[in-house]
């Protein structure tokens, strides 16, 4: 029996990314006009077999997953999720089910409007990455009967499947270490309520800070985004309190890297006059000349327990329900020095 072809075959071949052929193979944007039409060609003459033409083929216990993120977090240099995606196609067809992507508008979001992948019926099950609105996916859960599970987010509204990463953990550690370099003087950058994410990274900061004696300062809870979704986080100034602190806790490394350019631009130096920390371990390449100290998101349990989950609801199988937090890791670099040596 010949060898069945996988979209990672057309991606080898054509020295590509799997998303690049997904999306290509899927007619989703961002692929060139010309490239698409290779990628098809290339696609037709290795045999492949979209995966509607090989439902009935396929073996016991494999599907077809769609994948739906908003486009809100896929500028350049936010690709923590262009990540995870891509770990997601990877461990998806080594469990010999296929990924299709869809890239869900801020319009379609509003509207309510359903994702083709749900619609045409393309897919057996759903994983929704980085977080929606609730009345988005109170509209999924009231009008698709499909198995879901959330990537990196819950929603409050709903008894919801999701894995997500030790967001209040990993911040109280990462700042209780902080506290251990001799610094009591520490500001939180990003907008408290834009995530779930976010809001719990927050409150790890805020127990903190609490067990060490410490007030949470309003002027030291710094935003790191527009209020209007619509907007690059990229494209944001972060604005720097009158009393500086002598260290800030931030809710991502990007915008670690984003805070660190503007205390440059200031006159500060990091670590020499300032310490910064970050979280997910994770950077567009470039975007800073020192290691960030961070939290690590363990990105491939988190990807292994989600196709887990989300195979077995479509199999009708028994799993873990409910909210599974994955554990990750502090990991030191070069971005944090001991309070008594920072320069005020």
């Amino acid at each position: 029996m010949a060898k069945e072809v996988k979209m990672a075959d057309i991606a080898k071949k054509m020295n590509v990314s799997v998303v690049t052929v997904s999306k290509a193979l899927s007619g989703q944007k961002g692929v060139g006009t010309k490239l698409r039409e290779q990628i098809r060609l290339t696609a037709n003459e290795m045999g492949y077999l979209a995966p509607s033409q090989t439902r009935h083929a396929r073996e016991k216990g494999s599907y077809n997953i769609g994948i739906l993120v908003s486009d809100k977090y896929l500028d350049k240099y936010e690709s923590f999720y262009w990540k995870l995606y891509q770990e997601i196609a990877t461990k998806a067809l080594q469990s010999q089910c296929f990924t299709l992507l869809e890239i869900l508008s801020l319009e379609g979001e509003q509207r309510l409007q359903m994702p083709h992948l749900l619609k045409e019926h393309k897919v057996d099950g759903l994983i929704i990455i980085g977080m929606i609105s609730g009345e988005y996916l109170d509209y999924l859960e009231e009008n698709t009967k499909i198995p879901m599970i959330y990537m990196d987010f819950y929603n409050k509204n709903q008894s919801c499947d999701a894995v997500v990463t030790d967001n209040y953990y990993g911040m109280y550690k990462m700042t209780d270490y902080l506290f251990a370099m001799g610094h009591t003087r520490i500001a939180y950058v990003g907008n408290v309520l834009s995530n779930s994410s976010v809001t719990d990274r927050f409150f790890g900061y805020a127990k903190a800070l609490l067990e060490h004696g410490q007030n949470i300062r309003e002027d030291w809870i710094i935003k790191d985004r527009h209020e209007d979704s619509k907007m690059s986080k990229t494209a944001y100034q972060i604005v720097l309190p009158v009393d500086l602190p002598t260290a800030f806790a931030c809710n991502c490394d990007h915008t670690a890297s984003n805070l660190i350019r503007v205390l440059r631009q200031n006159g500060y130096q990091v670590p020499a006059d300032i310490s910064v920390i970050g979280f997910d371990n994770y950077l567009y390449p470039g975007l800073c000349d020192i290691g960030i100290t961070t939290y690590e998101v363990n990105i491939e349990e988190m990807v292994s327990k989600c196709i887990q989950y989300i195979t077995c609801k479509i199999a009708g199988e028994p799993y873990r329900k409910g909210i599974s937090i994955i554990e990750g890791r502090p990991v030191y670099k070069e971005s944090v020095v001991a309070a008594r040596a920072v320069i005020n």
